[in-house]
C-alpha cells in the first residue's frame, strides 16, 4: 500500500512578526527568496509569501515589493508559491489583493472571517525594539482584523480570472460557516483547501480539542470535497502538526507562524521548522508530497501559468 501524502506549506516571512524579534526573519528581497528555496529543498512543496520593506522590516503589500522574489524563487525551484491576500490587518482590502491579481500565482491566501487580531502578548517576551513602527504596531488592542463577506467575495471575485486557487485561513469555527456559505452559492469549488489556524490571540484556542473540533466541523460541512492543513502559532506549531499528520491532515509551518525550533531556542531558518516538520510525518510513517503531487491533490493551475 502506497504511503500517504502531506503536504508542508512553509510561510517564510509574515507580518505578524517584527525583525527586531529574531535575526533570522527574512526581510529583504533576497532573504525571502533563499528562506523561500531553503524551505522547498527542506521538503516543503507551498511557499507562502509576504513582502516587506527592505529598510525597516514593516509589511509591504504592492506588487513591486513581491517581484524581486517571486522570479528568483520561480528560476530556482519547481515549489508551489502562495501568495498572501491578508497583507497585514491595518491595510485596505484593495492594497491586500493587488499582488495576487497582478502576479496570478497558483494558491493565494484568504482570510475567512472578520476577527479581534491581539499581538500585545508579545510584549510581554520582547521589550526591545529597532523601530518605532515595530512597538506601536504590536501594542495596538484595536487591531480589528476585517474581512467582511464583501471583502471576501471582492478577493474571489477580483481573482477569478487567473485561475488562483485559495489557501482558506479559518481562525475560528465561523470562518468554516463562510466557507461553506460561499461553496454553497458556487463562487468557490472544491477540492478546497482549508488551512485552520490555533492559538493566536483573538482566533480559537490550540488546546487538542480546538483541533478536533475544527476538523469534525470541517468534515460535516465538506465532507471529501476539502483538504485539511493546520498551522500552530508560537510553541503550538510542531505539537498541532504532528496531531494533523496523525489525523490525515497537512501541515504549514515558517517564521510567519513560530519563530521557534524548540522551547527557548529561535529557530536559525524556516528550513528548520520544515526539517522538524517533516522528522515529525516521516516518523509516523507518511512522506512529504512534493510540489507536483501537491499541485494535483489540490487541483491547481501549474506552475507554467502563473503571473512572474
Amino acid at each position: 500500500m502506497a504511503k500517504r501524502k502531506v503536504i508542508i506549506t512553509c510561510a517564510v516571512t509574515g507580518a505578524i512578526h517584527t525583525p527586531s524579534m529574531s535575526p533570522h526573519l527574512p526581510v529583504t528581497a533576497q532573504e525571502i527568496a533563499e528562506a523561500a528555496i531553503g524551505a522547498a529543498e527542506a521538503g516543503a512543496a507551498i511557499v507562502h509569501l509576504h513582502a516587506r520593506n527592505p529598510e525597516d522590516g514593516r509589511p509591504d503589500q504592492t506588487p513591486e515589493g513581491f517581484a524581486p522574489f517571486l522570479q528568483v524563487i520561480k528560476q530556482r525551484c519547481d515549489a508551489v508559491v502562495n501568495i498572501t491576500t491578508g497583507g497585514a490587518p491595518t491595510m485596505t482590502i484593495e492594497e491586500r489583493v493587488r499582488p495576487a491579481a497582478t502576479h496570478k500565482p497558483e494558491v493565494a491566501s484568504l482570510n475567512m472571517g472578520s476577527m479581534n487580531f491581539g499581538l500585545f502578548g508579545m510584549l510581554n517576551r520582547f521589550k526591545e525594539f529597532k523601530h518605532q513602527w515595530e512597538k506601536d504596531y504590536l501594542s495596538d488592542k484595536g487591531i480589528i482584523f476585517r474581512n467582511s463577506f464583501a471583502d471576501i467575495e471582492y478577493i474571489l471575485t477580483t481573482c477569478a480570472e487567473n485561475g488562483t486557487r485559495f489557501e482558506f485561513e479559518c481562525y475560528d469555527t465561523a470562518h468554516l460557516y463562510n466557507l461553506k456559505y460561499f461553496l454553497d452559492q458556487g463562487i468557490v469549488k472544491g477540492p478546497l483547501f482549508v488551512q485552520t489556524v490555533f492559538g493566536l490571540q483573538g482566533g480559537i484556542g490550540a488546546h487538542p480539542e480546538d483541533v478536533l473540533h475544527m476538523k469534525r466541523t470541517a468534515d460535516r460541512l465538506f465532507g471529501d470535497d476539502y483538504r485539511w492543513s493546520v498551522l500552530g502559532a508560537g510553541r503550538n506549531q510542531l505539537p498541532i502538526a504532528a496531531m494533523a499528520a496523525a489525523m490525515g491532515g497537512n501541515v504549514r509551518v515558517g517564521l510567519e507562524d513560530s519563530l521557534w525550533a524548540g522551547p527557548g531556542k529561535l529557530a536559525e531558518s524556516n528550513a528548520e521548522q520544515v526539517r522538524l516538520a517533516r522528522q515529525v510525518i516521516e516518523g509516523l510513517g507518511l512522506e512529504v508530497a512534493t510540489p507536483d503531487e501537491a499541485r494535483e491533490m489540490l487541483a491547481l493551475k501549474g506552475g507554467d501559468k502563473v503571473g512572474f
